[in-house]
């Protein structure tokens, strides 16, 4: 059998040297296309009773395609978002073997023709001022624990960052002022597609890490856990459903939410928007690629909503307390003419 027909080797060299050596994509992306082959392959092992490694491209056809995204929604109860994810992989491989097999150009196109499903796409859910203050307020500052977890809820609120960039900053990373409250400090983040972007940091919020940081080498990550590990992207998202719970016993607008280090970055983009900050400004903040995906707070904002439709009200006519016919200046003006 020709090793070009063998689907084996193309997934290694797809991994390997597209996603790694070409690409350079994030190691985030490398293990979600990782995922979805991993998923792939013994299923399309169970329906064909073929060892992974004796598989051909052909027999990864555009109907076995479409029956592994249904075996996602139905047996594995995937999210519409996430079976998309999937298919996007997918569809990445089949270029990625069209381009560099040119007999299987037409085999390319039947995967990739295979499309998207649209899906609603439900409200961005962010907090209130007071909701956001009453998370500030659960940590217990009184430890180092306490301060170390506002200093991360602090950043979070303040920079608009993912939970993996929080997880990923490093020391060396900080721009901190010599004295955080009288001078401009900021943060350099690395987002979606090695994306790099700086963000302004509060006094309180650099004042919190040039503590936190206080005699650490700058090879070392900002966040550790209390073994003094890195903080992972899940650890940062329980220690805000921790707090969120915590708060929300005096706050119960916390427990209406799911909660997550993505609601605190809707929050940021938010709150933005409100105190004047124009979209593109709001787009470099939070690290977005097309100003089309920030543009949802925009239509979100309830109160944003309401301001500009008071504008826009119609106001009651205000009547005259004399007729004109009374206007001896007009009247005399009319029989001028």
């Amino acid at each position: 059998m020709n090793d070009h027909s063998l689907l084996g080797p193309w997934v290694r060299r797809f991994l390997l040297e597209h996603l790694l050596m070409e690409r350079n994509l994030s190691a985030n992306t490398q293990r979600s296309y990782r995922d979805t082959l991993a998923l792939l392959l013994p299923f399309l092992n169970r329906a064909l009773r073929k060892t992974p490694d004796c598989l051909t491209v052909d027999d990864l056809t555009a109907e076995r395609v479409k029956t592994f995204l249904l075996y996602l929604e139905e047996s594995r109860h995937c999210r519409i978002r996430t079976r998309n994810q999937r298919l996007s992989a997918i569809h990445s491989l089949a270029r990625f073997i069209g381009m560099h097999s040119p007999e299987c150009v037409m085999w390319c196109g039947q995967i990739r023709s295979i499309p998207m499903k649209k899906s609603t796409h439900g409200l961005v859910t962010y907090l209130e001022r007071p909701a956001v203050d009453a998370l500030l307020r659960a940590p217990d500052r009184r430890t180092a624990l306490g301060r170390r977890d506002r200093a991360i809820l602090l950043f979070l609120y303040n920079s608009g960052a993912r939970a993996d960039e929080v997880a990923q900053l490093g020391i060396a990373d900080l721009d901190l002022a010599r004295d955080p409250k009288n001078g401009l400090s900021s943060v350099r983040l690395m987002g979606k597609g090695r994306k790099v972007r700086q963000c302004p940091l509060w006094p309180e919020t650099a004042a919190e890490l040039a503590a936190l940081v206080a005699g650490r080498a700058s090879a070392e990550r900002v966040f550790l856990n209390r073994c003094g590990l890195p903080f992972t992207r899940f650890g940062i998202y329980a220690l805000v459903k921790r707090y969120a719970r915590r708060a929300g016993k005096t706050t119960p607008a916390l427990l209406d939410k799911r909660l997550s280090p993505h609601t605190i970055r809707h929050t940021t983009a938010t709150h933005l928007l409100r105190a004047g900050v124009d979209i593109n400004t709001i787009r470099a903040w939070l690290g977005h690629v097309s100003l089309d995906t920030t543009n949802v707070y925009a239509e979100t904002d309830l109160e944003m909503k309401a301001k500009a439709l008071a504008q826009c009200e119609i106001q009651p006519a205000q009547l005259s307390r004399s007729k004109w016919a009374n206007d001896a200046g007009l009247m005399a003006f009319l029989r001028s003419l």
